[in-house]
């Protein structure tokens, strides 16, 4: 902790006063540590991933987690010292979720709740686009010569019809965090608040739903309520929108792991995380089920929205 510390000393909030800090759990393109003073109690949020190679911007993290404060699940923003590679926000005292808490009755209207509060807060300072995002991977990994799955390319066609099919019938870009693992749903008992805003922006609110969804590891079942209590009522082309929106994350997110996993020495196998969503995004491009997901989403089945 003696670097966290020397960091701490930089800051004029924290330097001089007496504190607590200790390491929280998560974070892996992140060190964070819980710092507690006689004024409050922080989270210290310090950069340890190559934000180039990641495509983080920390400007716009620092603009869209002020933007999430004023949306009500976010929490409180405190200090951005870039300088530092340091954000700092408020300590929010709950109970970080696990991937089976999404799926305790009466959850999923919770988070929809919550990703409904903030798509409709204050807009973000960018825009995600994992189709263009997943270009700008895809072009690290080979020019930098980092390994990644020799057969990705097959699927490059697969990956543009999703993209196609979206843009027949396109939704309105809302704020959204692009990254709500289980852990980054905080429920205080009352509300659930949504951390970690690095790679947030405004994007398609069903992709959204569709990277929660598999990044959670839930069922179809799962998907269908959550589209539903975000929508209000059945929608079977949003529905169809949300799950190609899983896809569209577990092909452009595996590049992710491939890229940490060139880059960072570090015990956890993101070599295993990213061939895990390249093989869960395989394993959707080749189903039976895909030309129906396309055509539903583009909405050509006749399905109501």
């Amino acid at each position: 902790m003696a670097d966290v510390d020397a960091v701490l000393n930089r800051i004029p909030s924290l330097a001089g006063r007496p504190r607590s800090v200790e390491e929280l759990p998560g974070g892996l393109t992140n060190r964070n540590v819980k710092v507690t003073t006689p004024d409050g109690v922080f989270v210290v949020r310090c950069n340890r991933s190559d934000t180039r190679l990641l495509g983080i911007d920390r400007e716009a993290e620092s603009f869209n987690t002020r933007a999430a404060e004023l949306a009500g699940v976010g929490a409180p923003f405190v200090e951005f010292r870039p300088e530092l590679g340091v954000l700092i926000i408020g300590y929010i005292d709950g109970r970080t979720f696990v991937d089976a808490d999404l799926r305790e009755p009466g959850t999923l209207p919770r988070v929809a709740e919550a990703c409904r509060a903030l798509h409709s807060g204050p807009r973000f300072a960018n825009d995600f686009d994992m189709f263009a995002r997943q270009g700008f991977y895809l072009r690290t990994c080979v020019e930098r010569g980092f390994p990644f799955p020799p057969d990705f390319g097959m699927f490059g066609a697969d990956f543009a019809r999703i993209e196609a099919a979206l843009a027949v019938s396109p939704v309105p870009t809302v704020p959204c965090n692009n990254d709500l693992l289980a852990g980054n749903f905080v429920d205080d008992g009352d509300k659930l608040w949504l951390i970690d805003y690095e790679y947030s922006g405004n994007n398609d609110p069903f992709f959204e739903l569709g990277n929660i969804w598999t990044e959670c590891g839930l069922d179809d079942d799962h998907l269908a309520e959550l589209v539903t209590s975000y929508v209000g009522h059945e929608s079977p082309v949003l529905l169809a929108r949300a799950r190609l929106g899983a896809v569209t994350s577990r092909y452009g997110w595996s590049l992710w792991g491939f890229i940490q996993a060139a880059t960072l020495d570090d015990d956890f196998d993101f070599r295993g995380w990213g061939q895990e969503r390249f093989d869960m995004a395989v394993a959707d491009f080749r189903s039976p089920h895909f030309d129906t997901w396309l055509s539903t989403a583009a909405g050509t089945t006749g399905g109501g929205r």
